[in-house]
């Protein structure tokens, strides 16, 4: 659709949502029920201790509407999901998610995907924060998160600025009314160990304030020769009550990720004749002096103030700041390797540190207000954003020598001696943007969803001797339609704008200019067995212009890339819920189809046909036992070797999970994981390059709950 035309589709979402606003401010002014009635006082003092029983999550239009009344598709990832199948990272954890890849095409770096196109903006508590555009480094600990939502399809509502594949909504450990607590200790493959304490009370006779405090610490080996990780994760939040009306939540993370012998790039997979070269799954291409460390810092404080029963002024500011401190070694072929003696490839050293440091300030004011006999809710909001991103390198005394025949030892080639510390670029990023949301109620059973985000994005600085200075403004409407056919079924549609600075660069290392498009959805989600189970089958397209595509590699192992046209079209569909008193499950199934400006297929990286499940059960005669079994299935994939230009393939493949657990006494669980239980062989990613997942592997855990 041409840029004219999704701009006129705007305005009557912004005039509908404005008219929305204006009413709902002359409901909210009218004499009504005043607050300082008898027993306002009483109600007001538990005020904090009401919402931490009533918290809800609203990442995906920040109203108060549960995952079936939203006209979009959402995922979650439950704690206890993550408990049981052992997910103590992101990566882990967003596997149990539907419709979502996890492509870690190195040991420290990982991107996700939905619908064909790459994730590249998150939230925290339905605060919208970009994820340095998409690359998540370092294992993110899961520890600190109630649960993880996944909203698929194009959410530039909340986060600004947004493509058509989905967000994640992290939503943090919160204090909680009573005190509970617990620690746990466990045991796996490769000599991993891992301890973990969450706790939580309040800290009043009233119990208007309530910390809680998360910690873990995790070590050990991998099934990749010399690779090793050291990881340690601190959470602490307080929350309370501020006068008769406010609450104030303050928080802060900690995680220092170390890890030692891991690869920068990954495994060439190919021979220098066509063929595909094959290595146990153990092969890196990793030296024994390499490390890549990783230190995040994230703060945060929230402030709600309640206007009136129904209406609610939020503030909020985030606080980032995240370094790397590594020293790397590269291995890469521009021939493909020989079939008999494994050489053709050469390396290179890198010696690198960064940091970054981002700031995120929201306000907003929302509600619920009464039109021509009908209750409505409105979100009317503004936010500030600006992050600063710089590299130094230390240029090594030498490099692209040519390395024996892979796979080769851990020593191979000894550390170079590494020069002065140097500048090597810097970006700042600033985000401003208003944004705005309504559901209005047309009739008991007809709803609309319709909402706009004005952002102004502005980046500078310089890309290794190449000065930039870009600003970007644009509008981009939302809309949705629900409509309830009967009390357990309802249908849907939705409409979303697509708007995506890009950081990558042309062969001039100049900026991609920012991807644009538009984002359609139509579904029906439907309750079953006494609203126990909730189904939802979603057709979606996808129209992005001027995507980011790998275009080649500059002589100086530089990758870069052009814009192209592309389009996502397929269809979704998800059960989650219980089954029966002793079963609960997760179904889920995704299929599309990904064409270029020509119709033909791009990004075969990404699978076309992606199927998840977890079951878990209790024995209905001996209920402190329980078991499940989970994994993911994926259609065959394949990817453009950068260097040698040659296709490496992956064929379909499953990985299968499953646990056993028992609460040998009321408080305390004993559990068994055991992971890729058939023991497949895969490659983690053909996204850019990858290497070997992990083979079969288990762990044992004790978990105490006080």
């Amino acid at each position: 659709m041409p840029n004219a035309s999704r701009r006129r589709a705007g305005f009557p979402c912004i005039s509908l949502l404005a008219a929305g606003l204006l009413a709902a401010a002359h409901s909210h002014a009218q004499p009504a029920d005043d607050a300082s009635g008898p027993g306002a006082t009483e109600l007001d003092a538990v005020l904090v201790v009401a919402q931490r029983a009533q918290r809800v999550s609203s990442g995906a239009t920040g109203l108060d509407l549960d995952i079936k009344a939203t006209p979009q598709s959402i995922s979650v990832v439950s704690r206890e999901q993550m408990e049981q199948f052992g997910a103590d990272t992101i990566n882990d954890a967003l596997r149990l998610a539907t419709g979502i890849s996890v492509e870690e095409w190195e040991t420290n770096r990982t991107n996700y995907a939905a619908r064909g196109f790459e994730i590249k903006n998150n939230q925290i508590d339905g605060v919208g924060l970009p994820n340095d555009w998409g690359i998540v480094t370092g294992a993110l600990d899961s520890y600190g998160y109630e649960e993880l939502e996944v909203i698929r399809g194009a959410n530039g509502l909340l986060t600004g600025v947004g493509n058509a594949a989905g967000t994640v909504n992290y939503v943090r450990k919160r204090p909680t009314n009573e005190g509970q607590g617990g620690v746990g200790i466990s045991a796996g493959s490769w000599d991993n160990r891992r301890i973990q304490g969450d706790y939580s009370s309040p800290v009043t006779d009233d119990g208007r304030w309530a910390a809680r405090i998360v910690a873990a610490h995790e070590e050990g080996g991998s099934h990749l020769r010399d690779f090793a990780n050291d990881r340690s994760f601190l959470y602490g939040v307080v929350d309370g009550q501020v006068g008769e009306r406010g609450t104030l939540a303050l928080g802060y993370a900690w995680q220092a990720n170390r890890t030692d012998g891991n690869m920068w790039g990954a495994l060439t997979l190919v021979n220098n004749d066509g063929t595909q070269a094959e290595f146990d799954t153990s092969a890196s291409t990793t030296q024994d002096w390499t490390y890549w460390n990783t230190t995040t810092q994230n703060g945060f404080a929230e402030y709600t103030h309640e206007l009136s029963p129904d209406w609610r002024l939020k503030a909020s500011y985030n606080y980032r700041r995240s370094g790397n401190d590594d020293q790397l070694f590269f291995a890469y072929s521009s021939t493909g390797l020989d079939p008999q003696t494994g050489e053709g490839l050469y390396g290179w050293p890198g010696k690198y540190v960064d940091e970054t440091t981002a700031h995120l300030g929201d306000v907003s004011v929302g509600g619920r207000y009464t039109l021509f006999g009908r209750e409505h809710e409105a979100i009317l909001g503004a936010s500030v954003a600006r992050s600063e991103q710089t590299y130094w390198n230390h240029a090594p005394d030498s490099g692209f020598d040519a390395l024996p025949g892979f796979p080769y030892a851990g020593n191979a080639v000894p550390e170079p001696d590494w020069g002065p510390k140097t500048f090597y670029s810097v970006l700042d990023q600033r985000l401003k943007r208003v944004y705005g949301v309504a559901r209005l109620a047309l009739t008991d059973r007809f709803k609309a969803v319709v909402g706009f985000n004005f952002a102004e994005y502005h980046r500078d600085g310089d890309n290794s001797g190449v000065l930039f200075d870009q600003t970007e403004r644009e509008t981009s409407p939302y809309g949705g339609l629900t409509y309830d056919f009967t009390d357990s079924l309802l249908g849907y549609v939705s409409y979303s704008d697509i708007y995506q600075p890009q950081d990558q660069y042309d062969i001039d290392r100049n900026y991609l200019d920012p991807s644009k498009g538009v984002n359609y959805e139509v579904g029906v989600k439907k309750d079953w067995l006494g609203k126990r189970l909730l189904t939802t089958l979603a057709w979606f397209r996808a129209e992005q212009e001027g995507l980011s595509t790998y275009a080649g590699v500059t002589g100086d192992l530089q990758y870069y890339y052009t814009g192209i046209d592309v389009e996502s079209e397929g269809f979704e569909f998800e059960a989650v819920g219980r089954l029966g008193d002793h079963v609960s499950a997760v179904l889920g199934y995704t299929t599309l189809e990904l064409t270029g400006p020509d119709g033909e297929d791009v990004y075969e990286w990404y699978p076309r046909h992606t199927a998840n499940l977890q079951v878990a059960a209790k024995l209905p005669s001996y209920p402190a036992l329980a078991f499940g079994l989970g994994g993911r299935w994926q259609s065959r994939t394949s990817g453009l070797d950068s260097y040698t230009g040659y296709t490496v393939r992956q064929a379909a493949y499953a990985v299968l999970n499953a646990f056993v657990a028992w609460d040998f006494v009321p408080n305390a669980t004993l559990r068994l994981n055991a992971n890729n239980l058939a023991d497949e062989k895969y490659v983690t990613s053909l996204y850019q390059v990858g290497y070997y997942g992990a083979p079969r592997n288990y762990s044992l855990s004790l978990d105490w709950r006080f």
